[in-house]
């Protein structure tokens, strides 16, 4: 199918021009309903929202949530490749089941540097090794173990650990019901996997167990680690990065450019299939029928679809160059649906539009504005004296201000040459302070809900299987005054 042979009924079309006709429901509870959908074959999760890959949007804040509610985070490129790829294994390593490759320090570190060790690495304990590198557990240093007295900086941690001999430990094998059990029962905070040689092989805490048991909805990979993807370019050390950011534990990483269908894309996707062998590949932004069946066709795991519909984005107004995000979705979907997933990136202003979205033809959908200006968003918040208002910055990844900012900490080549090659095509703005992403993310999670009962459905994926080979079925073309008795209040 190309463009042309698109039921007439989309062209042009976005959000604000429809509502969904109501269909009978069909149960009882609303909390009941899954949203569980594809980010790619390999790859599901229980709330099909994806935070952007912004330097406004998601650091290691936001990464951690989202996949703690079930989402997945998408940690920029706008940076150093060992600043990304220490952000990917901060999140890899917080609330994990199992700690794989613990933190440690030798017998001979002194407590002053054990101190700025826990600081640096925001944790509550260390393993100790015999000597550095070793791998063998000589003992456990916990913050309070730590004296508080500077004059005790220079002695060694040796003073103040829990030797071997006094520790719990627990083969590298042990069940994570057992590992609860054994620390529940001497009342451990943490338990040290190790072989019959003492080396090292994971640590479980009952913090990190706990914490994982509260929430079985979220985005965990086989090993009971949260999820993280990262952004990687298609020019200059992209590989370099890329190798970087698997061996920190990226479960995915999303090519993106603001052109996908292109050669530079497909050179780039090649060399990283090639080096790279199993790792999902997100690649866009497209929002055509013909650039969704090149992605789809040079390898791709999911097309990211939507070029200029995002609030820090000047694509349109700059070049003319762009397809409503609603007829984007359903063309692509036209073309590439079955065979890859579908994630729709951008334009979405309130949460019907999710919905919508997912109805036409999307997978999942990429979240930027509408995550922006959280707690979990990077950067600090702006007090307004004239309003006594709250507000943080938003911008897009080509603004002016991203593009400059990013020239000081990234040794990404792209990067620079969009700065000082190409006029931006981004813009910056303040949007108003939101508190804890958490709460939106609930917010999203009850009106999608909603929005499946309406649709007759007890899942989201009966409801798309029901809606998407025809969705005009079931939406209600809006008139300019049906559209203000809508959407304007």
């Amino acid at each position: 199918m190309n463009q042309n042979s698109l039921d007439p009924g989309w062209i042009g079309k976005t959000f604000d021009d429809f509502l969904f006709r109501p269909c009978k429901g069909r149960i009882e509870s609303r909390s009941l309903i899954s949203l569980n959908s594809q980010l790619t074959r390999n790859i599901s999760l229980e709330l099909p929202i994806v935070s952007a890959n912004m330097d406004s949007v998601t650091g290691r804040d936001m990464a951690e949530t989202m996949a703690l509610e079930g989402g997945l985070g998408v940690i920029h490129r706008g940076q150093s490749i060992d600043r990304q790829a220490e952000l990917v294994s901060r999140v890899k390593r917080s609330h994990s089941a199992v700690i794989e490759n613990p933190l440690c320090l030798p017998v001979s570190a002194t407590i002053g540097q054990a101190r700025f060790f826990a600081g640096r690495h925001n944790i509550n304990g260390i393993l100790i090794e015999t000597r550095s590198g070793s791998g063998i557990l000589a003992g456990v240093l916990t913050r309070r173990d730590i004296p508080w007295q500077r004059d005790a900086d220079d002695r060694p941690v040796a003073d103040f650990m829990t030797t071997f001999e006094r520790l719990k430990t627990a083969p590298p094998n042990v069940s994570t019901d057992d590992a609860e059990r054994i620390m529940f029962e001497g009342r451990f905070e943490r338990l040290p996997l190790v072989d019959s040689e003492r080396r090292i092989h994971g640590l479980i805490t009952r913090k990190d167990v706990r914490f994982l048991r509260e929430r079985p909805f979220a985005s965990k990979d086989n090993k009971g680690r949260l999820l993280a993807a990262a952004a990687v370019g298609c020019t200059g050390d992209y590989l370099e990065r890329a190798d970087q950011l698997l061996r920190s534990g990226s479960d995915c990483f999303f090519i993106d450019i603001a052109h996908g269908h292109s050669q530079v894309m497909e050179t780039a996707l090649d060399r990283l299939k090639s080096g790279f062998s199993g790792i999902p590949l997100v690649c866009g932004n497209v929002a055509t029928t013909d650039g969704a069946r090149f992605l789809r066709d040079i390898g791709a795991d999911a097309v990211k679809v939507g070029v200029g519909p995002g609030r820090g984005c000047r694509t349109r107004l700059e070049t003319a160059a762009g397809v409503p995000q609603l007829q984007a979705i359903r063309e692509t979907w036209s073309a590439v649906g079955g065979d890859i997933m579908i994630m729709a990136d951008g334009g979405i202003r309130h949460d019907k539009d999710i919905f919508l979205a997912l109805a036409c033809g999307a997978d999942t959908v990429m979240l930027g504005s509408a995550l922006s200006g959280t707690d979990e968003a990077p950067g600090r918040v702006i007090e307004d004296p004239a309003t006594h208002s709250k507000k943080k910055i938003y911008r897009g990844m080509t603004s002016p201000e991203a593009v400059l900012e990013s020239l000081y900490d990234t040794d990404d080549g792209e990067v620079v040459d969009a700065a000082l090659d190409t006029p931006p095509e981004g813009q910056e703005i303040q949007v108003p302070y939101k508190g804890s992403v958490v709460d939106i993310l609930h917010r999203i999670r009850g009106h999608l809900r909603s929005a499946v009962s309406y649709a007759g459905e007890s899942s989201l994926a009966a409801a798309r299987e029901k809606i998407l080979p025809d969705p005009l079925r079931f939406l209600v073309p809006l008139s300019e005054s049906s559209r203000r008795e809508s959407y304007e209040r």
